[in-house]
């Protein structure tokens, strides 16, 4: 039995996504920092983080803080970082694609950086 199709908005804001690597000058000494994954925002839906889902990061030693939907992009991944309009960053720690929902979509669980990196 197919399940209907739910259709998502992205209403709450945009944000943007990194990727985390070397962002020294050819030469220095290597220095992690962020470079920007996609060359646009993407819009996103805040969600609610659930009691499940925040309790089993807290086993993992992780504190999801917040879950933003995207439209999907599949180079997006684990260890990515996100900086939403609050202007915190987030380390993406789980990506998820959810059924039945159109356009498709990534639900992303977010951990703020306790230190944030530098942006190139």
């Amino acid at each position: 039995m197919k399940l209907p199709t739910q259709t998502q908005a992205f209403n709450d804001g945009v944000a943007k996504i990194y990727s985390v690597g070397n962002i020294a000058e050819p030469g220095n000494m290597p220095k992690d920092g962020l470079a920007l994954k996609l060359d646009r925002p993407l819009p996103y839906d805040e969600r609610t983080v659930g009691i499940s889902r925040f309790w089993t990061a807290k086993q993992e030693q992780t504190k999801i803080e917040r879950l933003l939907r995207f439209p999907r992009v599949n180079s997006v991944r684990r260890e990515d970082v996100v900086i939403p309009v609050d202007g915190e960053q987030y380390r993406i720690v789980q990506v998820q694609y959810p059924p039945d929902v159109e356009p498709p979509c990534m639900d992303l669980s977010l951990e703020r950086l306790e230190v944030a990196y530098e942006v190139n």
